[in-house]
Order: structure tokens, then sequence, then C-alpha cells
């Protein structure tokens, strides 16, 4: 399904995150991940913390795609090798998009962007965060046994890991 038709949206695009996005992105990931504090209840969430120098120097450090509505930044994700998987981070849809699917295209995109060698997806979310930790168990993850000290011990996290097909 094209990306316009997902959102029923014209001029809709996914493309590769650059240094001229970093700003955008802050602003989407602050309004997202402030909805994901009043949820958990917490303001001790990583993405939250990060200031626009932390974000440009991801953009060099992780695989990273946005999507664009036309001008406007609608969503983000971005992954990497970590620990011998590929780890999914930061996934973003603009709240006013929710529930469209592009959060799904998005997850599964990046899945499909994992070098072959890897065998499994890991990501993380908050614990109360009933709306995401459903879409990532309907694509396949589960919450492990890890999740009490999830990403370096955040807490009000939980740790998901999905096995790759054919692993």
């Amino acid at each position: 399904m094209e990306l316009d038709e997902l959102l029923g949206l014209p001029d809709t695009r996914l493309r590769p995150a650059t240094l001229d996005d970093a700003a955008e992105l802050l602003v989407l990931q602050r309004c997202c991940w402030m909805q994901e504090a009043l949820l958990n209840n917490t303001t001790e969430i990583p993405a939250l913390h990060e200031d626009l120098a932390d974000l440009r120097e991801s953009i060099g450090t992780w695989h990273g795609w946005v999507v664009r509505q036309g001008p406007r930044l609608v969503g983000a994700v971005r992954a990497r090798e970590e620990h011998g998987g590929w780890e999914v981070g930061r996934l973003m849809v603009a709240p006013d998009l929710a529930g469209r699917g592009l959060g799904r295209f998005l997850l599964a995109y990046a899945e499909s962007q994992a070098p072959d060698t890897l065998r499994r997806f890991t990501l993380f979310t908050g614990a109360a965060s009933k709306r995401n930790i459903t879409m990532y168990e309907r694509a396949g993850y589960r919450i492990t046994p890890q999740s009490g000290q999830a990403a370096g011990h955040i807490k009000h996290a939980v740790y998901l890991v999905k096995e790759r097909a054919g692993a």
C-alpha cells in the first residue's frame, strides 16, 4: 500500500532522515513523548531529555527515516544494529494522524531495512503505553522478562523482542 492511500493524504512520502530534518524531528519527538510521559506518569523518558545536538548526532549513528506530507514532517523511525539485533527506536507519528496505520507502516519499513544477518528485532516502550504495546504485539513482538531493566534501566519501560521469520 502506498503512503498516500494509507493516510488518505496526497503528496505523502518516505525518505531517509537528514540533518535538515533535525529541528522538526525534535518538535515531533517532544510532542509524542510528552503524551508518553503523561500515560506513564514519568518524565524519565530519554526522548524528552535529548536536545537538538543529541538528535543531530543520532542522525549520524542510526539509520533513520521520515515521512512528510507535503512540507510537514508527520512521522519518523530509526533503527540500528545493537547487541546482535536490530533495535527500532523513536517510532513517532503526529498525534492528529494516529490510528491510520502510519506507525505500523514505519515499524515494518524499519524491520525491512535490517541486515539479513540479524535474526531479531528489539524495541522498548512505556509500560503503560497500551496502544503501543498492542501494536507491537500484533506485529509479532513479545514482552521479555528483561522488561524491568529495559533500555539501560529506564523506569516504567517494557522491552519487546521479535524473532525474524525463518530465524
